[in-house]
């Protein structure tokens, strides 16, 4: 058995590596699977050719490759040999999520390899870019984009060959962001913005599970982000191959100016502000759709003490959602257990738990006067090996249970929570209330933690 250095390990045949680990899996060859590459299409024929003459060079099997052209309403049907599968959507705009998840939908491989029509692959590429999905069907794998000018080359050229000798500057962001993370390897929450639907690879069964590309993206770029970040969030096993390339046939962002890049890029993040609810991805005030955080305070505490908890995690963590067992809907003097019920971040256990990254139950009241060593530990759950942890207060008594939503995934994929490691947090900031804390010392700002515990 391989080992990492927490201790976890992959078992030969397993379908799961702890974290985020696929370096475990080094040099560990899968059975060949069958593999279906979608070609997003829109009126560039003599790109489109070129790519299909790479995709019959490929050293993967023939027998195991299915091709599928998704041609987004292109004003003249593209031309495909008889063994390429053609499907077609009608033109309302730019609607490449909807091409690539019609080509999804038509495709019959175990995985999938998602290609632009002006991204042109190496011989090796299929094989290098489905070896991970083939292993592990939690992998999402990103290839290589290299980009060369190749107008005028003969569709039948070798790219291996005279990709470099036209070569184009790579974006340095992501090459260095590869280089940082180790090809991902260290990836966290944010490294969505690092995989590229151009050139992408996953199994279907993780596709189907996730959901197909967002179709609301209607504009150039973003959808593949939001994929991603879905993806992820569900258990996901995010790596670069570098050895998986594809050559794009012209500069990033071709055809654009300044300003266009400007517009488009505003138009991306305003756009994933609100669905990906990750510091640096939303908003720094604006309150997202879908809480980061949930804190769930379980049973029936006496309204001080649940107040004070209320009270305690909302300052600590003021764009958290907080939800109780008690109902906060009555007026506060019809029910003595009401919590401030015009806080929109208060609900009810009894309308369900929202599906955040992390949610926190806490099984006691307690009151929090010091967040920085618990926000630390819950902001890296499940972005490394990690991915829940036991909660104790100062003095150790148990209080509750952070998981990320990354670990209940895939512990409710396999059957077992061994694709992350469970830990124990004592928190110096937490204290466990006492039945009847002192309230007016809390609101009022004076006396010490010997008031409330």
């Amino acid at each position: 058995m391989n080992r990492s250095d927490d201790g976890a390990g992959w078992v030969p045949g397993h379908p799961w590596v702890p974290g985020n680990r696929w370096d475990l899996v080094a040099g560990v060859e899968p059975v060949p699977p069958r593999v279906s590459v979608i070609v997003t299409h829109y009126d560039q024929p003599e790109e489109l050719a070129r790519t299909l003459a790479a995709l019959r060079r490929q050293d993967h099997p023939r027998d195991l490759l299915e091709i599928v052209v998704a041609d987004d309403g292109s004003p003249i049907a593209p031309v495909v040999p008889d063994d390429v599968l053609l499907v077609r959507q009608e033109d309302r705009g730019f609607r490449a999520a909807a091409a690539r998840n019609l080509g999804a939908a038509a495709a019959t491989g175990d995985v999938l390899c998602f290609l632009d029509a002006d991204t042109a692959p190496e011989p090796g590429y299929v094989r290098a870019l489905s070896r991970l999905p083939a292993l592990l069907p939690e992998a999402v794998t990103v290839g290589r984009r290299r980009h060369a000018d190749l107008g005028g080359v003969a569709p039948d050229a070798p790219l291996a060959e005279v990709g470099p000798a036209r070569e184009l500057p790579e974006p340095d962001w992501l090459r260095d962001a590869y280089a940082r993370s180790g090809d991902l390897l260290h990836a966290d929450d944010r490294s969505y913005r690092f995989v590229i639907s151009a050139v992408l690879a996953c199994s279907r069964p993780l596709f189907d599970e996730v959901g197909g590309f967002d179709e609301g993206f209607t504009s150039y770029g973003g959808e593949d982000w939001e994929w991603a970040h879905r993806a992820w969030q569900a258990g996901a096993v995010l790596a670069h191959v570098p050895a998986a390339v594809a050559w794009h046939d012209g500069p990033d962002w071709a055809g654009r100016s300044s300003e266009d890049r400007a517009c488009e890029g505003n138009r991306q993040t305003l756009r994933l502000a609100d669905a990906i609810p990750v510091d640096g991805s939303r908003g720094r005030g604006v309150m997202p759709a879908v809480p980061d955080l949930v804190v769930h305070l379980t049973g029936m505490p006496s309204p001080a003490a649940a107040f004070l908890c209320v009270d305690a995690v909302l300052a600590a963590f003021p764009r958290a959602t907080v939800v109780v067992d008690a109902d906060p809907s009555p007026p506060l003097a019809a029910d003595p257990r009401v919590l401030v019920a015009a806080d929109p971040r208060l609900r009810r256990a009894a309308d369900g738990l929202p599906d955040a990254r992390v949610v926190l139950r806490l099984d006691r009241a307690v009151a929090i006067d010091g967040a920085d060593e618990l926000a630390a530990r819950l902001s890296a759950l499940g972005q490394g090996s990690e991915g829940g942890f036991e909660l104790r207060a100062a003095d150790g008594a148990p209080v509750g249970a952070a998981t990320s939503r990354r670990a209940r995934r895939r512990a409710t994929r396999w059957g077992t929570d061994a694709g992350f490691t469970t830990g124990t947090l004592t928190a110096s900031g937490v204290h466990v209330l006492r039945k009847e804390p002192h309230l007016e010392a809390w609101v009022g700002g004076w006396g010490g933690v010997d008031r409330w515990i």
